[in-house]
């Protein structure tokens, strides 16, 4: 749009407000009140039919203002024929007219006529549209919270993009806004109604008085003259109030959001064959059994019948090309190269499940597992310090109707298997009584676990079993797999925002360190050390301090990560060792401490041990000894080394022992207390 018609649309605007103003001042002359009646018409079928073809309700957003303006602008129009009528006796071409034809120059014909127009609009228009306006202002505004979490949930699960989720929200701002304006716009129309039946009153009065008083006219000839003037003078001004009342409830009535109304009424109204036909017989039949003309009910139930027979075959050729087009598009599109790349993209992580498991991820039948799903993210976030990729949910129908799978990057590294309205209870150890169920284990950790029912629950509880609900054994589970893949889901890009949110806050430690020290690749590398070993990479200036302390001696790393670790003691001293409490731990023998670092050979590609077989077997038998100890206890398999040895040993374990926590002394707090309850010897 240039500038020159837009500045000729405000001053239209605003020439056409001015009028209104103007009109309630000055007395205009009867031609120019039949003109600016003519338009005040004109606009009044404008909002009429724009109403009605407008295919969403926000293309009519300005409506409320509209409402306002011409109502103001009906109502200066009112004033001014009002002044001609008592004044001149002559308010225009148009006035008169309207009084003397609708009324056939009859003035109680013409007075009843306008007094059913006025209770159409007054009781049936106006009530419907304001009850209705009420009502979806209220249920629009308490619907936004629900429709706000929809949103997130779609944008989380990877089903709409960050531009399509702000898309969206700003609509549903939109139109919360507009349903609530249009609550109290609609008053505009009640009140423009009320006030033109006050107005009509006062012309049938005045006038009246004015002609006998000031003209010499009889009773009967000023109430003859004055009556069908005052008709005109209504029916000019209700007949555009009418057209904007009914613009009103079309608009706040329309049921579809985008959608061509008068399509779409009429494919309702007579889309359906087989209501034609019912329709069509039962008026045939009032013509041919009752007294009624039967010519005419006959011929149009006939018409029916025939519009019935019409679109069913519409309908049956439009289902066979809309086949057809389906089949040529599947085709067609299997035929495009550039569709081939769109197979070659991986999801991080996914969710499939089968057909059973789909109530418990739509929100339409009381599923919470994408808000399940928003919630794990978060959480992970907040423990670990990295954003998770987005997690795609999808059914499969390969799958058993209970069974789920999760895949990272496209491989399958889980699975499990639910009971629909059933809960899992599990006994934490100190249970004795058993319960009646379905033996299992649960997925996450594979305990042991029994199937119960409802009607069990509460006294499964009772007696101290954990008992968790279905949708959070997949979100565990889910959980759980995602923590122990974490760090190979941390990509380049990902080290790449961390490092730019850094940046905002500490510029000169960033541009230190990346790419002078290291590059990201290296940094990534680091990052996906303590993220393998669950070490929260949160405090991420911590850790790029440390870096940049150490890059210049060393570019190697494991090596760096060691350094990163015993900066972060107090995070890692705290999560596995509880202040006020003596830990069982496994300390490592320092004679096979020597052994290890012996058989390390450094390479540029990293480092690596050179163990025989025979040791390595004989360390691992003797870790495992050690470790059922703690785990008899009931304690946390934890086993401390010296720093140098340290990540060696994990690198050797870690193989064997999937969550075994290897820590150095100097990653230990001074003031925790540690109690030895076995050495690994080799």
């Amino acid at each position: 749009m240039n500038f020159k018609t837009l500045k000729f649309q405000d001053l239209g605007v605003g020439l056409y407000l001015l009028a209104a103003f103007v009109f309630m001042i000055v007395t205009i002359p009867s031609g120019l009140l039949d003109v600016c009646i003519a338009f005040n018409m004109a606009v009044a079928f404008a909002i009429l039919f724009n109403t009605i073809f407008a295919k969403e309700v926000l293309d009519m957003s300005l409506y409320p203002t509209m409402l306002l303006f011409t109502t103001l602008f009906r109502i200066s129009l009112n004033i001014s024929s009002t002044k001609l009528i008592l004044t001149t006796g002559d308010p225009g071409n148009v006035v008169r007219t309207f009084g003397q034809y609708v009324g056939g120059s009859d003035i109680i014909v013409g007075a009843i006529v306008f007094i059913v127009l006025i209770i159409i609009q007054f009781m049936v228009i106006n009530q419907g549209s304001e009850r209705v306006a009420e009502v979806t202002a209220r249920f629009t505004l308490d619907a936004m919270p629900g429709k706000q979490m929809a949103i997130d949930a779609d944008l989380n699960t990877g089903a709409i993009t960050d531009e399509e989720a702000k898309e969206r929200r700003d609509k549903l701002q939109a139109e919360s806004s507009f349903f609530g304006s249009m609550d109290g716009a609609v008053k505009y129309v009640k009140g423009d109604a009320t006030a033109g039946l006050v107005i009509t009153a006062i012309n049938l009065v005045g006038g009246v008085a004015m002609g006998v008083l000031r003209q010499g006219m009889t009773v009967s000839d000023a109430i003859n003259t004055y009556c069908i003037l005052t008709i005109g003078d209504g029916l000019v001004s209700q007949i555009p109030s009418l057209l904007i009342s009914l613009a009103t409830g079309i608009l706040v009535t329309k049921a579809s959001k985008s959608a061509d109304f008068g399509t779409l009424l009429v494919g309702q109204l007579f889309g359906i064959p087989k209501s034609l036909y019912f329709v069509g017989g039962t008026i045939a039949f009032l013509g041919i059994a009752t007294p009624l003309n039967p010519v005419i009910f006959i011929i149009l139930g006939a018409l029916f019948v025939i519009a019935g027979r019409m679109i069913q075959n519409t309908v049956e050729e439009a289902r066979v090309e809309t086949v057809v087009d389906t089949e040529e598009e599947s085709a067609e599109e299997i035929r495009k190269p550039e569709n081939v790349m769109s197979l070659l993209q991986v999801d991080p992580i996914e969710l499939e499940f089968g057909y059973g498991i789909i109530p418990l991820a739509d929100v339409n039948q009381g599923g919470d597992l994408l808000d399940r799903v928003v919630m794990i993210r978060r959480q992970v976030a907040l423990d670990l310090g990295t954003v998770v990729p987005i997690i795609r949910l999808r059914d499969n129908i390969q799958l058993n109707p209970n069974q789920y799978i999760i895949k990272i990057k496209g491989i399958q590294v889980s699975e499990g298997e639910i009971l629909f309205d059933h809960y899992m209870a599990m006994n934490p150890g100190f249970v004795e009584e058993p319960i009646t169920g379905i033996e299992t284990f649960e997925p996450s950790f594979h305990l042991p676990a029994v199937w119960i029912t409802e009607g069990q629950r509460e006294r499964a509880e009772s007696l101290g079993y954990t008992v968790v609900d279905c949708p959070s054994i997949i979100a565990t589970h889910l959980t759980e797999v995602i923590r122990q893949h974490i760090s190979e889901l941390l990509t380049r890009q990902d080290v790449q925002n961390l490092v730019d949110n850094l940046k905002e806050s500490n510029p000169s430690l960033v541009d230190e360190l990346v790419p002078k020290l290291l590059g990201l690749g290296e940094i990534q590398k680091v990052l996906q050390n303590l993220l393998k070993e669950q070490i929260s990479i949160r405090d991420l200036l911590t850790i790029f301090e440390t870096l940049a302390d150490y890059a210049p001696m060393t570019r190697d790393t494991d090596v760096l990560t060691e350094y990163v670790r015993q900066s972060l003691k107090p995070a890692i001293s705290s999560k596995y060792f509880p202040p006020n409490e003596i830990t069982s731990v496994v300390t490592l023998d320092p004679s096979t401490e020597q052994d290890i670092m012996a058989s390390v050979k450094k390479t540029e590609q990293g480092a690596y041990l050179t163990l025989e077989p025979a040791r390595v077997k004989a360390i691992m038998n003797s870790t495992e000894t050690e470790i059922k100890k703690l785990e008899d206890a009931g304690k946390a398999a934890v086993v401390v080394t010296s720093p140098i040895v340290r990540m060696y040993f994990k690198k050797l374990t870690e193989d064997y022992f999937k969550d075994l926590v290897v820590v150095s002394y100097n990653e230990i707090d001074s003031n925790v207390e540690l109690q030895s309850i076995g050495m690994i010897t080799g």
